[in-house]
C-alpha cells in the first residue's frame, strides 16, 4: 500500500479560496441527491488528518472497481501537487470511511500502480474524459486509489 506519487513541476492552479464553501455545498447536495453531483457518482471521503488527527470530509467522484471496490482519482483538477486528502490517506490508509448512497462504510485505501493502475485509468477516462484532460495539465501521474471494504 505505497502512496508515493510525487508532485509535478507544472499543472493547473490548485483549487483554493472558495473550496471550503464549495465542498460544504457539494456534501449537502450529495447527501440529498442520492450520491450524484455534477454528473458523477459521488461519495464523501472521511480521512484522518495526517497532522491534526481530526476527521476530514471531502466530496469526490468515484468509479466502480472490478471487484466491487470504489476507485477515486487524486486529480486536484490537474494541479502540480496532490490534494491534501491524498496525504491523509497515505498517513492513515486503514482509518478511512466513505459515505455513499446514505451508507457509511469503513474502507481501506490502496494506491494502484503498474498494470492495475493502467486498467483502472482506462476505465475511468472512458467514462469520464474530464480526467484525461486533467492529466494533460500536469506532469505528475494522477494517483488512482482503490477503496475496499474492511473485512468484518
Amino acid at each position: 500500500m505505497s502512496f508515493n506519487t510525487p508532485a509535478g513541476t507544472r499543472g493547473a492552479r490548485q483549487p483554493g479560496g472558495a473550496v471550503v464553501w464549495f465542498n460544504k455545498l457539494a456534501k449537502r447536495l450529495i447527501r440529498r441527491g442520492g450520491g450524484r453531483f455534477q454528473g458523477f457518482d459521488a461519495l464523501i471521503l472521511t480521512t484522518v488528518g495526517r497532522k491534526s488527527g481530526l476527521p476530514r470530509e471531502t466530496p469526490v467522484g468515484w468509479f466502480q472497481g472490478e471487484d466491487g471496490s470504489w476507485l477515486i482519482v487524486a486529480s486536484a483538477a490537474g494541479a502540480a501537487k496532490n490534494p491534501a486528502w491524498y496525504f491523509n490517506l497515505a498517513a492513515h490508509p486503514d482509518q478511512v470511511q466513505i459515505e455513499v448512497q446514505g451508507q457509511k462504510i469503513a474502507v481501506v485505501a490502496e494506491e494502484l500502480h503498474g498494470e492495475a493502475r493502467e486498467t483502472a485509468w482506462a476505465r475511468i477516462t472512458a467514462s469520464a474524459p474530464r480526467f484525461a484532460q486533467y492529466q494533460t495539465k500536469t506532469d505528475r501521474e494522477l494517483p488512482v486509489i482503490r477503496l475496499a471494504r474492511l473485512p468484518q
